[in-house]
């Protein structure tokens, strides 16, 4: 229940980055709500309700009302909850129309590749999403290197679009959870990244709401040995 009496419920599954973004978002704005994890593989009839398009999480419902995709959300609860805690979005129109870039780039290269990397049915769709992902990394490394000159203590406290507010509009939860799931050589292929990805872990409202690494990756490795058992049933 948000302040005021309002009625609150994030709709949502743990694993998932776009539900991640949105409670950094409501933990940023320090709005209280109702957290309900979603089966997805059964899902329940408010979720099919609040989402009859996509049929997928989040959706956040405020006071009756659903709101849905993650980044709408957003957006949302930086108008809704205007008073509450800081802007998640830049007030300059340039800063925010590259945090709003970032969001797109993040939602549309690097998860569609990992999704891709995690659950394809074949090794060699598998090893394609991975190249992609990693090469979308590597793009991201270079936005933080562009902002923060090249130092790492700078890259640690970057402002603009990677700020702890803004990075929640930006999608910065992603590339901070692809950091705690991938090997420990990533540190070095993408140090500035790295930096940012601990220091804005650290958080406390990130941290109360990221999920473990280890358990990130064991997730990951079920979906993939799920996708390849629903595989071989086809063959």
């Amino acid at each position: 229940m948000a302040e005021g009496g309002e009625e609150l419920k994030l709709i949502g599954s743990w694993a998932s980055p776009y539900v991640v973004r949105v409670h950094i978002a409501l933990r940023l704005k320090g709005v209280s709500y109702e957290f309900v994890e979603e089966d997805l593989k059964n899902k329940s009839e408010l979720l099919l309700k609040s989402n009859p398009v996509h049929k997928k999480v989040p959706v956040l419902i405020h006071n009756g009302k659903p709101v849905c995709e993650s980044s709408v959300i957003v957006q949302y609860i930086d108008e809704a909850f205007a008073g509450a805690g800081p802007s998640l979005l830049p007030a300059d129109p340039y800063e925010r129309a590259v945090a709003r870039f970032w969001a797109a780039f993040i939602d549309d290269t690097l998860l569609k590749a990992s999704s891709q990397a995690s659950g394809s049915k074949t090794e060699e769709e598998k090893t394609e999403g991975k190249e992609k992902a990693a090469a979308a990394i590597v793009t991201l490394e270079g936005a933080l290197s562009e902002c923060s000159k090249g130092s790492l203590s700078s890259a640690a406290r970057a402002s603009g679009s990677w700020t702890s507010s803004s990075a929640a509009s930006s999608g910065g939860c992603a590339p901070l959870m692809r950091c705690r799931a991938s090997r420990p050589s990533t540190p070095s292929k993408t140090p500035l990244l790295a930096a940012w990805a601990e220091r804005f872990g650290q958080l406390e409202q990130v941290e109360a709401v990221m999920p473990d690494g280890q358990r990130l990756i064991e997730y990951a490795y079920a979906r993939a040995m799920q996708a390849a058992a629903a595989a071989a049933s086809n063959n």
